[in-house]
């Protein structure tokens, strides 16, 4: 990755997102779109160029990819300073931290509405977790004068732990309390 980090010992020790995470070695994350408009074609796609997709549709950096691939490119770097391991392998454990397990869904009796607790697929999984991965690293830099490959640094490490500050955690642990509250 980066022509800097090793793919080949990247492990995922979650077995259900095992299969959506692909962790194919490639040197500049940008497949141009090659697998889109696919079944499970996104599953195909690198998962550090989703990071960089993910990030992509936030607002200020909607459609400015080299932007993105800057800001992750030195958020990798700050990543292997602090942590002293594979960049990729933090982003790794951080996803499978952030992936909540269950969610609700609205059922309709009538004309009543009932949450419902369901289990959540892999694949949605790893979406929602990619998703509050970019949107809580957007919106801490927004007002803050560090610099956005630190926020994203600093929310990867923090999701890797397991930690409550990162936004991705907290909203992990929100969406399986109410599920929690909807069985």
């Amino acid at each position: 990755m980066f022509g800097r980090y090793d793919l080949s010992e990247v492990a995922v020790s979650d077995g259900g997102l095992m299969k959506y995470i692909d962790l194919t070695p490639v040197d500049v994350p940008h497949s141009g779109g090659r697998h889109a408009n696919k079944w499970f074609g996104k599953s195909k796609t690198n998962i550090v160029e989703r990071l960089i997709n993910s990030i992509m549709r936030t607002e200020k950096y909607t459609g400015k990819k080299i932007k993105a691939y800057k800001a992750v490119y030195g958020a990798f770097d700050i990543i292997a300073k602090k942590t002293e391991k594979n960049p990729v392998q933090v982003l790794v454990e951080g996803l499978e931290n952030a992936a909540p397990r269950e969610e609700i869904t609205r059922l309709q009796f009538g004309g009543v509405s009932v949450p419902k607790a369901v289990d959540i697929s892999p694949q949605r999984r790893l979406d929602i977790a990619l998703r509050n991965l970019s949107t809580g690293c957007v919106k801490s830099s927004s007002k803050n004068k560090k610099p956005i490959s630190s926020r994203i640094a600093d929310e990867i490490i923090l999701a890797s732990k397991g930690d409550m500050t990162s936004f991705s955690i907290a909203k992990k642990e929100e969406i399986e309390r109410v599920a929690q509250s909807a069985r």
